[in-house]
């Protein structure tokens, strides 16, 4: 009895130590990601630091509205300045909602350790399509001016005279 009693405080103790330090960033990083993907803003907001908040509900006030997000991943990890400070990487597969074509944009979140919890200070697009934040894509740079085209053909209008050429075209009857 008394052994069962020791080794299950033991577990209760080892399991109240808690988590590294990596892996309470990872869950705050999985936590904002997955619920802002289902839509839960306010669930996700909460990994987010307050001087963050304008900017990640800036960043998303086009979800579910213009864009349609389909699945987001937690790419990578990298800690920096004595592991207080962490940059994630995510991708998010989305679509626009006026089209199927599936995006891809990958964004880097940077975290820091705040009072022993991971905060949200902020995001910016690394690489992929341009629209996930709301933003309008560029026009790209090197697409070279077209000249209007023009006809290398006379027109022919049947049934008028005077038209082009001088001929006068007519369907007869059969």
């Amino acid at each position: 009895m008394r052994t069962t009693l020791l080794s299950g405080l033991v577990l209760l103790a080892i399991g109240c130590a808690g988590q590294s330090r990596p892996a309470r960033m990872q869950e705050a990083a999985t936590e904002v990601n997955l619920n802002a993907r289902l839509g839960r803003m306010e669930l996700a907001s909460e990994h987010v630091a307050p001087q963050g908040r304008p900017a990640f509900f800036g960043h998303r006030k086009v979800w579910g509205s213009r864009v349609r997000v389909v699945d987001s991943e937690l790419v990578g990890v990298r800690f920096e300045k004595d592991e207080s400070e962490a940059v994630a990487m995510v991708r998010i597969a989305w679509q626009p909602v006026d089209d199927g074509d599936l995006r891809v944009t990958t964004i880097k979140q940077t975290f820091k350790d705040i009072r022993n919890g991971w905060y949200l200070v902020s995001e910016d697009r690394a690489e992929g399509d341009v629209g996930l934040f709301g933003e309008k894509p560029e026009a790209p740079q090197d697409a070279p001016q077209q000249a209007p085209r023009k006809s290398k053909f006379d027109t022919i209008r049947l049934g008028q005279s005077g038209s082009a050429g001088g001929h006068e075209s007519t369907i007869d009857d059969p």
